[in-house]
This record gives structure tokens, sequence and C-alpha cells, in this order.
């Protein structure tokens, strides 16, 4: 007799989240054009996510944790230990986001690559696989990292600064304003708001796509970045407008992915946060250094459960609809 199904009797106690079956994707890497494999497993209570780089010799272990990121430059890389020499898995935040978003705790990722496949740009993709193959509870209590104090992280002066800032908030709330200086981005939504109380992840943040220049691809190209990055998977700007032909997905696209990536980033705690996120033009590499400072500072986060779902933020205790 398999797990109970989240329809099923109604739990008192808010519990951790598996896949009910084994599903798999296949896609090319964004930056290393690679094809790759992934497959999904469920994974015993307090597992976490963990990768697995089957394509080794030798398969390695590397869980999702704040430490394992290695690399923030292009995407959010985690390696083996954190050490950026060692195998890794590269731009994990989508994947990240998604199961957020459908407040999934324990997955083993295998994966025959060292980059995640980009699929469609977004999270949605990843959002339909997961659902596909079900989410079943577990018999442990769901454990959330609560932010009890502000914490702030601050880059560069004047037009260059960046900021990203955690403050208590009982629920899981983001706010981003973004800043290009770009006639086609900014015509767009510059500030958003999301709750992820409210249980519309999936249409109001999954499918806001990953986004590039014209002007900054050759370049990346040429450091064998963006190998796999085409219209069907990322918004494409030039210099004055968006090129793609089905235009944007949302008014606020470019916004709603910085939140998307940000939800993804801060999932690589490990566990679900309890807090406000708030900020301005950041991105993988603040939002890493966001963490690292939270985490270094034990009287500014504790770990919490909760007996009663009653007693837990609105909409934490509920499945996100299937598609």
């Amino acid at each position: 007799m398999g797990p109970p199904d989240l329809r099923d009797n109604w739990q008192p106690m808010l519990q951790q989240r598996t896949l009910r079956s084994i599903t798999r994707a296949v896609g090319v890497g964004m930056h290393s054009g690679q094809k790759v494999e992934l497959t999904l497993r469920p994974a015993a209570p307090d597992t976490g996510i963990v990768f697995r780089r089957v394509d080794l010799a030798v398969p390695v272990e590397i869980p999702v944790r704040c430490d394992a990121v290695s690399d923030t430059r292009m995407a959010s890389t985690i390696s083996a230990g954190g050490d950026p020499g060692a195998p890794k898995v590269q731009t994990i935040e989508h994947f990240m986001s998604a199961c957020c978003g459908l407040g999934l705790d324990n997955l083993q990722v295998d994966i025959t690559a060292d980059e995640v496949p980009i699929l469609d740009g977004s999270a949605a993709s990843f959002v339909f696989l997961l659902q596909s193959a079900g989410i079943v509870l577990q018999d442990a209590p769901k454990r959330f990292l609560r932010v009890k104090e502000v914490v702030e992280v601050r880059q560069g002066e004047g037009k260059r600064l960046m900021w990203a800032r955690l403050e208590p908030y009982h629920g899981f709330k983001l706010s981003f304003e973004i800043d290009f200086g770009h006639p086609a981005v900014d015509a767009t939504g510059q500030r958003v708001t999301f709750d992820m109380g409210s249980g519309r992840y999936k249409r109001d943040i999954a499918r806001a796509r990953t986004f590039g220049f014209t002007k900054d691809v050759e370049a990346m190209r040429s450091r064998g970045l963006t190998l796999g990055g085409s219209m069907d998977n990322a918004i494409v700007v030039d210099d004055s407008r968006v090129l793609n032909a089905d235009g944007l997905r949302y008014d606020d696209e470019f916004a709603k992915h910085k939140i998307l990536d940000a939800i993804g980033d801060l999932y690589n705690a490990g566990h679900p946060m309890l807090a406000h996120y708030t900020a301005y033009k950041s991105g993988h590499a603040l939002n890493n250094l966001l963490l690292r400072e939270l985490l270094s500072r034990p009287s500014a986060w504790e770990m919490v459960s909760f007996d009663s779902a009653a007693d837990a933020p609105a909409g934490f205790a509920e499945l996100a609809p299937a598609w």
C-alpha cells in the first residue's frame, strides 16, 4: 500500500512531500547545449533534494544546500562539497523554483550531464512534470527555516547599487524591482510582489521565461555560454524590442522571472522559508550571499514545524491543483 494521496484524509500535521512515481524529462542545457536526461525519483523523509550525476563512472550525489553553491555567474551551480573543481550541476534554479512552488521536500534527481535542461526557459515544464508524477504526503513534519531578524546584503553604489533583504513574515512573500535601463524592458512592469500563500505560483510565476539581449549573445557564446539558448526557451531582446513572435506571456514577465529565480535560489537553503524577501536588481550571486549571511547568524533564524495545519501560514497546507 502506497503513501496517502494529498486528497485523502486530512492530516493535522503539516507533512513533508515527495513524488508518487518516477518521471523523466529530456532536453538541452542552456549554456552547454548538451543533451541531458533527468530522472526524478521519490525520496525518504528528511532526504531533501539530491542531484546524482549518473553519467560519471562512479555516480556522485550532490545534496542541494546553500554551501554547495559554487558558481553564480550566469546561473546557480552546485558541486560536491561546494568545491568548484568537483562534479557539478549547473542551472538548477528553475527546477528548484518549481519544487518550492509545489512544496516538494524530498527528491532524488538523476542527471546524465552537468546541466539541468532548460526546457521552455521557465519553471512551467518542471511543474507539469512533477505534478504528472503525483505528489504524496510523508509521515514526517515539514520543516521551515523561519527568519527572526532582518538580514540585508548590498553591492555597488549609485547606478550599480543592488541589494536583497529578508525580514520576518508568517508566510513566504517576495517583492522584486528591476532596472535594466532598456526600452523594451522598461516598457513592462518593473515591480512585482508575490505571496506563495496565494496558491497562484503556477499561474502567476511559473510561466515567466529567462531572457537575454542580442548584444550579449556573441560574447557569451565565445565563452562557451548560452550554446543551447534560442527563442524556444528564452525571451530574446535586441536594442529596442522583444524579438519573439509570440511576445510576452505576462506584461511584467521580466520582473516575474526574477521572482521565479529568487524562489529557486532561496530554496537552496534546503528548506522552505518563512520570510519576506525584498530585492532591487538582485541576482543569483547576491541571493546566495543573502542566504549565507542569514545562516551565519544563528540568532536570525530557527527551524520550525507545524503540529496543526491551522497554525501554518494560509495556503501552505494545500496542494496546487492539477493541470
